[in-house]
């Protein structure tokens, strides 16, 4: 939307103040998000400008959004190309329906540049409200996102994330094309840059998991699996209505561990779904230590409106709270385990970020994230002796002078 904007002469700002039409792109994946959300669109409406709301809520839950903001015009996530008309027109709009994606953004800040290749997806959970939202997978063109991603890397651009609700969905919509094919088209982007792949489903990512596996073989390739398993019991998964066993998982995480020995897998759990017992949860503590995940983005369940799992018998607050606790406590003894075994060695880092107090963050070959304390330049390779290590990231100092990327 900022893309766009400005290509039609708009400015963003950066105080409420100084604008003339407020756009709030906004989530609704969880209910206290969604909440704040609301919160927000209050606040907004009491200043009396245009204001625009755009995003999943939009999408999702628009009688909601109007019963808050009659006044409002409404994009939904599907309909962002139409961003310039509803700020340029005299009336209030509510534009919900998608049409075939003809642009990539061109707007990033520092060194990484987010470019989607599809948004919707082409599974059926029945715990995300997402696909409320985003009704069609619509896949970006392959000459979309080289174009983007060549531009990014053009102003200086060192990180290039491939985005998308699924990115193993890429291509269903387009006929003989899969992700693999397309990471391998952005390989070929002329400098030295590094690509990370995004959220995949498991049961799309096993459709081509050897052209993936060979993708991240490659020198600019992360090598980085966002691979969401939500659940260790097969009977929660079904629920879910997930299109994997925790076998055919399992499998799967195995096989690229084989062929890419220092990937790093990450995964996304949902804890107390309806349907998890306590038999169903001591499975998913049990595939997390025998996994051992490099990063779990945990979440406690949260009823989203208009999806089936919000009609099963609930999993009572305290105990998934408890639940939560438990998961949260593992995750962290565990992360920090596998984390520990960097320290004491050198790791070969390209920075991409600022942190706190002057510090830099950057990250591995397979993507973990190393604070360095020293003042380094961002975008560059250097190597670093990792000296201390949390569940979360580690941290380090320089090794002599930045060096030039080898991979």
């Amino acid at each position: 939307m900022m893309t766009l904007l400005r290509e039609k002469g708009h400015e963003i700002v950066k105080e409420l103040d100084e604008a003339d039409t407020i756009i709030l792109n906004t989530c609704a994946v969880r209910l206290e998000t969604e909440e704040r959300m609301k919160q927000r669109i209050k606040e907004l409406k009491k200043l009396n400008k245009k204001l625009i709301v755009a995003g999943c809520f939009a999408g999702a839950e628009p009688a909601a959004v109007i019963s808050l903001a009659p006044e409002a015009s409404l994009i939904g996530p599907q309909s962002v190309e139409k961003v310039v008309e509803v700020v340029e027109s005299d009336e209030k709009k509510i534009i919900l329906e998608g049409e075939k994606p003809l642009f990539t953004p061109k707007v990033f800040e520092g060194k990484i540049a987010i470019i989607p290749i599809a948004d919707g997806c082409a599974g059926d959970c029945n715990f995300c409200i997402t696909k409320l939202a985003r009704r069609k997978l619509r896949s970006y063109p392959p000459h979309l996102v080289v174009g983007a991603v060549e531009e990014a890397v053009r102003k200086g651009a060192v990180e290039i994330e491939l985005t998308a609700q699924d990115s193993a969905a890429y291509g269903l919509d387009l006929g003989g094309i899969k992700l693999s094919d397309l990471v391998n088209k952005v390989v070929d982007v002329e400098g030295d840059f590094m690509i990370r792949i995004g959220m995949m489903t498991p049961e799309l990512a096993m459709r081509d998991l050897d052209g993936l596996i060979e993708v991240l073989k490659n020198k600019k390739v992360f090598k980085f699996v966002h691979l969401p398993v939500q659940s260790g019991d097969n009977n929660v998964l079904k629920l879910m209505n997930r299109k994997y066993t925790v076998e055919e998982y399992k499998e799967m995480v195995n096989e690229i561990r084989k062929k890419i020995p220092i990937v790093n897998i990450t995964t996304d759990i949902i804890i107390g779904h309806p349907g998890e017992d306590e038999e169903a949860f001591k499975n998913t503590l049990e595939l997390m230590k025998e996994l051992k995940f490099e990063r779990i983005h945990l979440a406690m369940y949260s009823i989203r409106p208009n999806t089936r799992s919000a009609s099963m018998k609930q999993v009572p607050d305290p105990i998934k709270k408890i639940r939560m606790q438990i998961a949260n406590k593992l995750y962290e003894e565990l992360a920090h385990e596998v984390h520990s075994e960097y320290v004491g060695s050198v790791s070969k880092v390209i920075t991409t970020e600022l942190g706190r107090k002057g510090s830099v963050i950057g990250r591995t070959l397979n993507y973990i994230p190393v604070v360095i304390s020293d003042k380094v330049e961002l975008g560059k390779w250097v190597d670093v002796e990792i000296t201390e290590a949390s569940f979360f990231d580690l941290r380090g100092r320089l090794v002599g002078l930045p060096i030039q990327a080898t991979h």
